[in-house]
């Protein structure tokens, strides 16, 4: 059975191998005339995407580039200058001191008061820059550009801080230095054409630019994976005696078609995120599903050719390590102590799942509040807040598209009583109309009918609130008396829709748009999605299982306990949030990487599950009993799949130099899941399970004839 499985992998690797040159020529071929695609690869791709492309909010939110609002003052923070030479320098220009606030040695917000001149403005950091001050804008954009900044910086940075370390482990688990170059050209060929390919989907279906991360960071993940469960075979195949030519087919035969079903499956797990029904989502669904496949692909063509190349010269720079003999006690106290392994397995999992309920998603609408507490963009926002009110830093925007053009002088008393009914709703602060300008409907409307001849301060006025290109288009902005993160500013959002098709007249186009609507509709989105995407995820493990293995039992069992690794994580992440662990603020986590999380924990147990219960039914198929077989397979396999794990650990750890929580997150709630997998449910479960179960371990799969398969018993995976 498993013959006929990996004969098409066994015949093309030996064609990959006899012809090994002009495969690497392919190879180099297509990676330069891939390249400028690859590089070009963020030209189509969107910064935004959060929200639902077809959506209201989607609308309304695009509909507010038409707008062309006069420049007013904004916050700045000023640094470098104590706080009585700041307002010594804004009293001699006629700025009040009040507007001036101290947060810090050093640090001063001002906060312009009303009726603050952008002139003015403008004269007060130049004399600070005159003084050897220096001033920042304090606004959502520029905290946005901060945290982009970090997480760019953070995922730099953390490779190089885990280069050393990954380094080490890289070359005792591969085994050589020659070994450890493998995963590297295997990652990079991967990635660079997945980049590629995205280059040209993002021509015809709109994509984040987050993907490019995920990418890069799936092709090492998957890249690392694969190369060592098959180059480990390869060079154990080599030590037995093996031609190069026999010893890359029995890889590839073998390790390669569990890679194979593995690769399969992380694909579409990470595929079911296009479930979010954004771009977004979208991105890093085709992003990752790409960078998978295009990695297979590096792997069952490119990798055989090298590992033909390479022939005895990949033991070159041979590290020798200790056997302390930890795999062969582990597998032979699992198989005989299964109902202890079993309990010891589900007292550290259930409590961790019992705390997975609690669990809280939202992405901030507040930016300012991903930053650390400490941090003086985020402390200087909030004193803004503290002066001018919570909902000032982010007004929900109401854009109305009326069925007749504003000359209409019916339209603006529409425009009104949408004005007043915005007033009245008891949430809102203020509101900024067109209609609270002082002029009455008439003189509104002949404004827009001839505006040559209108008032020049009133005509300047309007012009933030009507579309310069569009004179039946207008916007109407409104401050919640409640921060941008509360509910009930998110409340107030859901009130102002619902009632705006009443407020308004027959044709009337309308939603409110901005960044509270835009992060409020892609936190109910994915939560309600996230059953979807997981549920999805989980179908793909049991049809993948089921037909890499035969085994409807195992296929189901990989499903309950990847739900549980699933359960485990999150409660984890609950414990750490609420004990405020690791530099952690107590907040919910973000709905932008917590399905990421889950959706790359499924994909990669899949990995390690198939690697173990293959090698399982190698040695069933040679003979052995199924007691013995468990035990051989988990002793070959344990050392590959908790190595590979720790290297992913060691990278997803680094995340945590970060000053940002959501990275801090990924990075943990990654380490935790992969650290659970391959120690307790790969290690322990899994074996232990089986054990129980006997020779009905693989149901209805059972091996019939032990002579079919022509392996060679000290060969791992």
């Amino acid at each position: 059975m498993l013959i006929k499985d990996g004969a098409v992998i066994q015949n093309w690797t030996r064609f990959s191998v006899r012809h090994r040159k002009l495969v690497l020529l392919l190879w180099i071929l297509l990676v330069i005339f891939t390249l400028p695609l690859a590089v070009k690869v963020t030209r189509h791709l969107t910064t935004n995407g959060f929200e639902s492309p077809h959506s209201q909010v989607h609308w309304a939110t695009n509909q507010l580039s038409h707008f062309k609002p006069e420049p007013t003052p904004v916050p700045l923070l000023i640094q470098h200058m104590s706080s009585g030479a700041a307002k010594r320098h804004a009293s001699a220009i006629g700025v009040p001191t009040s507007s001036l606030h101290r947060i810090g040695v050093g640090k001063i917000v001002f906060v312009p008061p009303s009726r603050f001149s952008l002139a003015k403005e403008s004269q007060l950091e130049k004399a600070i820059a005159t003084h050897g001050g220096t001033t920042q804008v304090v606004s959502q954009k520029a905290v946005g550009n901060v945290v982009t900044h970090d997480a760019a910086r953070t995922l730099a940075t953390s490779g190089v801080l885990a280069m050393p370390i990954l380094a080490v482990l890289l070359l005792l688990v591969f085994g050589s230095v020659l070994a450890v170059s493998l995963p590297l050209i295997i990652a990079l060929a991967g990635a660079e054409v997945a980049l590629a390919a995205v280059r040209v989907i993002s021509l015809h279906m709109q994509l984040s630019v987050f993907l490019t991360d995920i990418v890069s960071f799936l092709a090492l993940g998957v890249g690392i994976d694969y190369a060592l469960f098959i180059s480990t075979r390869f060079r154990r195949n080599l030590d037995d005696g093996l031609t190069v030519e026999d010893a890359v087919a029995d890889s590839m035969t073998h390790a390669g078609r569990s890679v194979l079903y593995s690769g399969i499956a992380v694909a579409l797990a990470v595929m079911a995120l296009i479930f979010g029904n954004n771009a977004y989502w979208q991105g890093l669904a085709v992003g990752g599903g790409v960078a998978i496949f295009s990695v297979l692909l590096a792997t069952h063509t490119l990798l055989p050719a090298i590992m033909g190349l390479f022939g005895e010269h990949i033991h070159w720079g041979r590290v020798k390590r200790i056997d302390f003999g930890l795999w062969r006690a582990l597998s032979g106290w699992v198989t005989q102590h299964a109902g202890w392994a079993i309990v010891l397995s589900l007292v550290i999992l259930l409590p961790l799942a019992g705390l997975a309920p609690q669990i809280q998603m939202s992405t901030p609408a507040n930016l300012a509040t991903m930053l650390p507490k400490s941090d003086l963009l985020r402390r200087a926002v909030g004193k803004q807040q503290d002066i001018q009110g919570p909902g000032v830093i982010a007004p929900i925007a109401v854009v109305v598209r009326l069925p007749k053009p504003l000359s209409h002088q019916a339209n603006w008393v529409a425009v009104e009583r949408l004005t007043n009914h915005l007033q009245r709703l008891p949430d809102v602060k203020s509101v900024s109309s067109p209609t609270l300008l002082g002029a009455p409907p008439a003189e509104l409307s002949a404004t827009i009918a001839d505006p040559h001849h209108a008032v020049p301060a009133l005509r300047r006025a309007i012009q933030t609130f009507v579309a310069p290109s569009n004179s039946r288009l207008m916007v109407v902005y409104v401050v919640a008396k409640s921060g941008p993160n509360q509910l009930a500013t998110s409340r107030l959002v859901g009130r102002i829709d619902q009632h705006l098709p009443e407020w308004l007249p027959g044709g009337t186009r309308a939603s409110t748009g901005g960044l509270v609507p835009v992060l409020r509709a892609f936190n109910g989105t994915t939560q309600s999605r996230v059953p979807l995407i997981i549920a999805s995820a989980l179908a793909v493990a049991l049809v993948v299982l089921t037909v890499a293995t035969r085994s409807i039992l195992q296929a189901v069992m990989g499903v309950v306990f990847d739900g549980l690794v699933a359960l485990a994580t999150a409660g984890f992440l609950v414990f750490v949030n609420q004990h405020q662990l690791l530099g952690f603020e107590r907040q919910p986590l973000d709905s932008s990487i917590t399905p990421l999380i889950f959706v790359l924990l499924f994909g990669l147990s899949m990995d390690y599950e198939v690697i173990l219960l293959h090698r399982i039914q190698e040695r069933w198929l040679l003979g052995d009993s199924p007691r013995d077989a468990i035990q051989g397979g988990v002793a070959t396999t344990g050392s590959m799949i908790t190595g590979a794990g720790m290297i992913m650990v060691v990278v997803f750890l680094a995340l945590l130099i970060s000053p940002l929580q959501i990275m801090k997150t990924l990075g943990i709630g990654l380490s935790f899941a992969v650290l659970t997998d391959t120690w307790i449910v790969r290690s322990l479960l899994v074996p232990s399970v089986t054990t129980l179960f006997g020779r009905w371990g693989f149901w209805p799969w059972r091996p019939k004839r032990p002579t079919e398969l022509t392996v060679h018993p000290q060969s791992g995976e």
